[in-house]
């Protein structure tokens, strides 16, 4: 279903600044089509396996840790941390950073989830620096998208939401959560990091262990930043993607979207099909947001549209 395993032929750390240094790595063709890959969170970082969406003859991918996570450093995860420097527009500008530093005109984004926020925002600022993009399980950065997540879904899952609420019992659960993951205690932000993994696990039914890490620090990362991310609003004006989608037209494009994803309940994916004039929008049966073998093979099949 997948391309088979494939090392990294180069790879690096690259300064951009702030005290942050950003783990890359590119795979496939050396003279392929470019393509980077974005992936989701904020603070997931990117995995061996999204390598194997691409053919490896025809693509030259870049795969990156975002600031705070994965390789990267300085990292989210460690006993104390300062996110000051880390914001959508901090991430935009690591974006062509990275490009200018490995010499690329133009290339393929490949996103999930927060990733699609993030390249729905560096494609509309920077067009023509866009081949085509190929997204899954797309977000805006709308808080009504955080919103439904946070607060929105709890009379879908009301025990788990019950306790998810224990330790933030009032106003924005992201906000409140991101003051107990900055304790300096680790018994207070190791706990308030469980309990909101185990949230975001419950919201995915279909793909139970979803943010469960194999290390403390890794979901300690990963809630710090969706938290920080969400508290914020993505520091992005309210439906600013959508209102600005026009500027994607000329950029060919495929939604790749679980017809079960909860993030539908508001209408994210056809709202954006609808306002990008160039995108298609494949709807994946029996699937939610933690994806399937079926979602797989769309995401592969629409890279390989694009090769």
């Amino acid at each position: 279903m997948l391309y088979p395993e494939i090392e990294p032929y180069d790879h690096g750390m690259l300064d951009v600044g702030d005290g942050h240094l950003l783990y890359w790595e590119v795979c496939g063709n050396p003279d392929g089509k470019p393509a980077v890959v974005l992936h989701g969170g904020p603070g997931s970082g990117c995995t061996p396996r999204v390598r194997r969406y691409f053919d490896p003859e025809a693509y030259r991918v870049v795969l990156f840790d975002q600031r705070g996570c994965g390789r990267s450093t300085p990292h989210a995860g460690a006993p104390a941390v300062d996110l000051s420097t880390n914001t959508t527009d901090h991430l935009v500008d690591d974006l062509e950073r990275l490009r200018e530093f490995l010499g690329i005109d133009r290339w393929l984004v490949f996103a999930a989830s927060w990733g699609s926020v993030l390249g729905l925002v560096y494609a509309e600022r920077f067009p023509h620096r866009v081949s085509e993009m190929v997204h899954a399980g797309v977000a805006t950065g709308r808080r009504t998208e955080t919103d439904l997540l946070t607060t929105g879904l709890a009379p879908m899952f009301p025990e788990a939401y019950a306790r998810f609420r224990e330790l933030a019992p009032s106003g924005d659960p992201a906000a409140g959560y991101l003051d107990l993951l900055l304790s300096p205690d680790p018994a207070v932000h190791l706990r308030a990091a469980a309990e909101w993994c185990a949230w975001e696990d419950a919201l995915q039914p279909l793909t139970t262990g979803a943010f469960r890490f194999d290390r403390p620090e890794a979901g300690l990362a990963f809630a710090r930043l969706v938290t920080h991310y969400w508290a914020h609003g993505s520091w992005l004006p309210e439906g600013i993607v959508l209102e600005e989608a026009w500027k994607l037209a000329g950029i060919p494009g495929v939604i790749v979207q679980g017809a079960l994803d909860l993030g539908n309940l508001i209408g994210t994916p056809f709202e954006l099909a609808h306002a990008w004039p160039d995108a298609e929008l494949v709807l994946v049966q029996e699937t939610a947001h933690g994806g399937s073998d079926a979602m797989t093979a769309a995401r592969r099949a629409a890279a390989d549209k694009f090769r």
